[in-house]
């Protein structure tokens, strides 16, 4: 599999989460390329260096990484077949054409969405393994808003049976509630 190289950028989170700098793994310099690669089995192997052991060793060019060229590399990759017709679209809206889109990874509109559909969908695919968000769900008290108006009224009855001193269906209602974890 093809490493993934990391802009500096992309690990100044990692720095100031850590309260340290991440250290080459050659020469204990601050490393500023940093490699992943995804070996057998799906474990992740990152290998920290400086710029001058990257470039030592040969995994880099004795040039500046820039995200928007790693991202021209990664779009080209995945829409290459598509890219001559995709080459003359531009979006009514805003008038970005897909090239450009190429050139910044950044799109103008909500639009290019739809217009250049057929080139993100190969790439959000890649990167999401998806081409539809369905969002997260929380671990506790996941259920949504109708469950929620259920447990609501449940409490509400039982409430109302007690003080009418409805004991059975006070009992009964709680058990409901016990079982819904509420």
């Amino acid at each position: 599999m093809e490493p993934t190289l990391w802009p500096k950028a992309a690990f100044a989170a990692l720095r100031s989460a850590e309260g340290t700098d991440v250290k080459c793994k050659s020469c204990s310099n601050p490393a500023t390329v940093h490699i992943t690669t995804i070996e057998k089995g799906g474990n992740k192997k990152v290998i920290h260096l400086c710029q001058g052991c990257a470039e030592e060793q040969q995994l880099v060019k004795q040039q500046e990484l820039n995200l928007p060229a790693i991202l021209q590399n990664m779009i080209g990759q995945h829409v290459g077949p598509l890219s001559d017709e995709l080459a003359h679209l531009t979006c009514p809206e805003c008038g970005m054409r897909f090239m450009e889109f190429r050139q910044q990874g950044r799109l103008g509109c909500p639009h290019d969405y739809e217009v250049f559909r057929s080139g993100l969908e190969a790439l959000l695919e890649r990167i999401h393994r998806a081409t539809r968000h369905v969002g997260k769900v929380p671990r506790r008290g996941a259920g949504g808003a109708g469950e929620q108006a259920e447990v609501v009224d449940l409490r509400r009855r039982l409430r109302l049976a007690v003080e009418s001193e409805s004991y059975e269906e006070a009992a009964r209602l709680r058990d409901i509630l016990r079982l819904k974890g509420a």
